[in-house]
């Protein structure tokens, strides 16, 4: 039995309507615990994942790899970096609705973009040393990323080319990406305890 069950069985007992009926919340909850338990379980990535995780182990990074898992903070600075392109791209989608902002939409996409890198970079470094469970929930994060950076370059490429509309379309999907990837993430740090580093 997954470590998970006993306390998620607790959460959707508790969250039923007062007929006694499960609400849509849980139900969509217990889908989505489900589905991560599962991804939990499967090993089919992991031959891909144990390959990745060496080749990222083996970089010559030196100190810069302590930089890029937080060892200094005593937490991982990952989830700090995300802060960039995750505002700037919520950001820029609140002021889609907004008139006149065509520039400082187009501006914010782009500092999301420029942001993705060092995020990604820190992730990586973090991913390369979790266990299996953990490791193959991060990669269902590392793709929701790919699909969100996919979906804000095109973007940013529309508003460019004068397309504001289409520009909005694509960023509605990469926030829908941002969103699951979100999700993905949040549950490796806290549902899987993955984080805090010992002090040295």
């Amino acid at each position: 039995m997954n470590s998970h069950d006993s306390d998620s069985d607790s959460d959707f007992d508790s969250d039923t309507s007062p007929m006694g009926q499960p609400t849509a919340l849980s139900t969509v909850s217990k889908w989505w615990l489900t589905t991560l338990d599962r991804l939990e379980q499967t090993e089919a990535a992991d031959p891909a994942i144990r390959m990745l995780q060496h080749r990222i182990s083996a970089l010559p990074l030196g100190g810069m790899r302590d930089l890029l898992r937080g060892r200094p903070l005593g937490h991982p600075v990952h989830p700090v970096l995300v802060q960039v392109p995750v505002g700037c791209w919520l950001s820029a989608s609140v002021l889609d609705l907004v008139p006149g902002t065509r520039h400082a939409t187009t501006a914010l996409t782009a500092v999301g973009l420029a942001g993705v890198a060092p995020a990604a970079m820190a992730g990586w470094a973090d991913w390369a040393d979790l266990p299996a469970e953990q490791a193959r929930v991060g990669l269902a994060h590392a793709v929701s990323n790919v699909a969100a950076v996919a979906f804000y370059t095109a973007s940013l490429a529309a508003r460019l080319r004068g397309r504001p509309a289409k520009g909005r379309m694509w960023s509605l999907g990469g926030l829908a990406a941002v969103a699951v990837s979100g999700a993905l993430g949040g549950h490796v740090a806290y549902r899987q305890a993955v984080g805090a580093h010992a002090g040295t």
